[in-house]
């Protein structure tokens, strides 16, 4: 049912058969062909929502996004929809800025999650919170654009952002350019190769969501291949060894997840080819989980052995083939060519592409190649009224999801402080900041990791000292943290209930 106005089109209709009985036909026609020669001797104006006048961004026929200085706020743009990004949209008080989200990702990915979601234990929507349903708890007037940030101009506070294509890549000739008073950049990290030939072409990476749909499709097909009683035995065993390079928490969980894969679902429905599939994990490293008590890298350790992951510790990848990789034990200095059938690449991370072009604006003072470095009030060095945070910055604190998390917190509190003083006014809000605010100082909640066979480890703050832990109650536990630090109620029982699906009717790595 259409609803009936006065401004809608069957009453426009209406009028229009009234003013035409009463001048005539021919001066009817004149009339509307001269008030619509006014209309297009306006000016055009598009407008982002039906209210144009509350929205802070106007685009105009110049293709140019700029604040609307009507409503007398300053406009704060977050670029990424990342840890950071999206914890100072929930704790910011949207009230007293034009907020702007510019993003190509339109939903939160929830990270400790991701290794499951290749192997089907967790759906990948459970995991992912759309952006605009986290808006829309928060304020109507929040802006969102699924685009990419492609420039900056500092001196005019101009970005330039192109909408995404399907693939995320930035959609060339759909250049926009939004101004901002404000910009804190989010934009995350992506896979490093370290320069290792072969790892673009041939490896899968495990950063994204795509990345995991690519994995289980990948596993899914060399499963069916080796199916096949025309292939030799060789050809067999090469395509099912799966090889993780990385030791950090990513890699050894994928591996704890592909170990859970085969022990309690493909004995099952492939038991011939379940005893021949083998996981190797290869790490630079001495020992995997550096970041990790001692202890707890020796029971992990111990544990990958006792189910049957291969460790190549001490071991750096040379290259990467179609069907092969070289490696170089360290010790030794020999290198050995290894057959496999997939290869996941998790070894570390590199700021994305705008990270390095804002870096490029002021190479004198950005000197790191790894990111943007920061202060301790989180400012990007040699730019005025930018901030950074997390994985595209380079500081003392480690780029983790709880770092990211925690500097989020802190600049949201700064940005509301600022506001509730009645300063957003200020010329340099950067330094005002600083001089109101006590710099960001990282405190640890602990790290958690889940290693397979229904057992996880855990190190935990108490007081001054560390507990630690490993073993099944530990996975319990580990579970239960992640169902709570999930971003909404809707995404913990999705996730709750993947979990009881998969006990009882086992896991799915069908892909499309």
């Amino acid at each position: 049912m259409f609803p009936l106005s006065k401004s809608g089109p069957i009453a426009q209709r209406g009028l229009q058969t009234v003013i035409r009985t009463s001048i005539g036909s021919r001066s009817f026609h004149a009339a509307k062909k001269a008030h619509l020669a006014s209309l297009l001797a306006r000016p055009r104006t598009y407008a982002t929502s039906t209210a144009a006048a509350a929205d802070p961004i106007v685009l105009t026929e110049s293709r140019k996004a700029t604040p609307n200085v009507h409503n007398g706020k300053k406009t704060l743009v977050l670029l990424g929809t990342g840890w950071g990004s999206t914890t100072i949209l929930k704790t910011l008080d949207t009230s007293k800025y034009n907020v702007v989200v510019i993003s190509p990702r339109n939903y939160f990915l929830f990270t400790p999650l991701l290794p499951s979601c290749t192997v089907g234990t967790t759906e990948s929507r459970s995991i992912m919170e759309p952006i605009r349903h986290i808006i829309g708890r928060r304020s109507k007037d929040i802006r969102f654009y699924e685009a990419q940030c492609t420039d900056i101009d500092m001196s005019k506070k101009e970005l330039v952002l192109e909408q995404s294509t399907a693939d995320g890549a930035p959609d060339q000739g759909t250049s926009t350019r939004i101004n901002y008073d404000y910009l804190v950049v989010g934009v995350g990290g992506t896979y490093n190769t370290f320069g290792t030939p072969g790892v673009e072409k041939h490896a899968c990476f495990l950063k994204e969501m795509g990345d995991a749909s690519k994995i289980r499709r990948r596993l899914k097909d060399a499963i069916e291949k080796a199916s096949f009683a025309n292939i030799s035995d060789a050809e067999r065993d090469r395509l099912l060894h799966m090889v993780v390079v990385g030791g950090g928490p990513t890699g050894v969980e994928f591996a704890g997840e592909l170990h859970d894969l085969i022990a309690e679902d493909l004995r099952r429905w492939v038991p011939e080819l379940a005893s021949k599939i083998r996981i190797t994990l290869v790490e630079a490293l001495p020992n995997v989980l550096p970041s990790f008590d001692k202890k707890l890298v020796f029971y992990t350790e111990r544990m990958f052995k006792k189910i049957g992951i291969n460790l190549l510790t001490g071991t750096t990848v040379q290259k990467v083939d179609e069907k092969t990789l070289t490696v170089r034990n360290a010790a030794t200095g020999s290198e050995t060519e290894i057959p496999y059938g997939t290869i996941v690449w998790a070894a570390g991370i590199r700021a994305r592409q705008f990270a390095h072009t804002l870096r490029a604006k002021v190479p004198d003072v950005q000197t790191s190649g790894r990111g943007l470095i920061i202060d301790d009030y989180l400012r990007v060095q040699g730019t005025e009224d930018i901030w950074a945070l997390g994985d595209c910055t380079v500081s003392k604190n480690a780029p983790l999801a709880q770092v990211a998390s925690q500097q989020g917190k802190w600049l949201s509190k700064a940005f509301n402080h600022m506001a509730l003083d009645g300063n957003t006014d200020a010329v340099n809000g950067s330094s005002l900041i600083a001089t109101k605010t006590k710099p960001f100082v990282y405190s640890s909640n602990g790290s958690l990791a889940y290693i397979g066979g229904e057992k996880a480890i855990a190190e935990l703050p108490f007081f001054n000292k560390s507990i630690v832990a490993g073993g099944p109650l530990t996975s319990v536990f580990w579970k239960a943290y992640c169902l709570w630090e999930l971003s909404s109620v809707r995404s913990s029982l999705s996730v709750a209930t993947d979990w009881v699906k998969r006990a009882m009717f086992g896991r799915t790595i069908s892909v499309d």
